[in-house]
């Protein structure tokens, strides 16, 4: 794949709580717009009104009773849909780089793997609200358990939201559900050590990235 074709590219950041997949996606950014490149950085669930608004039903439900698995699906599917066809494909077709912190693949893992729906499911809501759109390339950021949550307390102290407070038991589940899609599907997948220095792991990124779809310019 050719990256000074003047295409837009998407690219996804995927990892449990605490991975830093915000963090590398905004460095990652950075180094593409050093590069030349326009870049949007995005997020999910959200990045377009109607899915921040969907993002704070998520992480913040109504009740304590919170979402049944199933509904918490939906909810993302929805939010993606929105996300994909309002924001998403409409940079791409301008030309512009996509790098989002999560993307259906969190939706496979958290609510398909962890929570028991099944991939069928999730695969089958996406292709039906998103078309089935997929990353030009996901990058899995894998961090130890201790590292995990020593970020995780550092950024959130005891206020975790609805699914990042869930029992280290569920968040194990998804760790090892991303490892299984990530091994499961080579060509669509990088996986990249997330238990080093913030400058170890972004360098990692890039050069992942220059290996999997060119050289970068600039």
């Amino acid at each position: 794949m050719n990256v000074a074709d003047g295409q837009g590219r998407f690219i996804a950041f995927e990892g449990g709580e605490g991975a830093g997949k915000s963090t590398q996606s905004h460095l990652l950014a950075g180094a593409l717009r050093e590069r030349g490149l326009s870049v949007e950085v995005t997020r999910e669930p959200g990045g377009t009104p109607g899915a921040e608004a969907i993002r704070q039903l998520l992480l913040h439900p109504p009740d304590d009773q919170g979402w049944g698995t199933p509904a918490e699906a939906l909810l993302f599917a929805a939010a993606r849909s929105d996300h994909v066809n309002q924001r998403i494909k409409p940079a791409l077709a301008e030309g512009v780089w996509v790098v989002c912190d999560r993307f259906v693949d969190s939706s496979r893992a958290y609510q398909g793997g962890a929570g028991g729906v099944g991939d069928d499911a999730i695969v089958a809501l996406h292709a039906f609200g998103s078309a089935g759109l997929r990353p030009d390339l996901t990058i899995l950021i894998a961090v130890s358990e201790e590292k995990a949550a020593s970020r995780l307390q550092a950024r959130d102290g005891a206020d975790n939201d609805a699914i990042g407070g869930r029992s280290a038991e569920y968040h194990a589940e998804v760790a090892a559900a991303f490892r299984a899609l990530a091994d499961a599907d080579p060509a669509s997948f990088v996986i990249v050590d997330g238990d080093g220095s913030t400058k170890e792991v972004h360098d990692a990124i890039l050069e992942a990235l220059e290996t999997r779809l060119g050289k970068l310019p600039g």
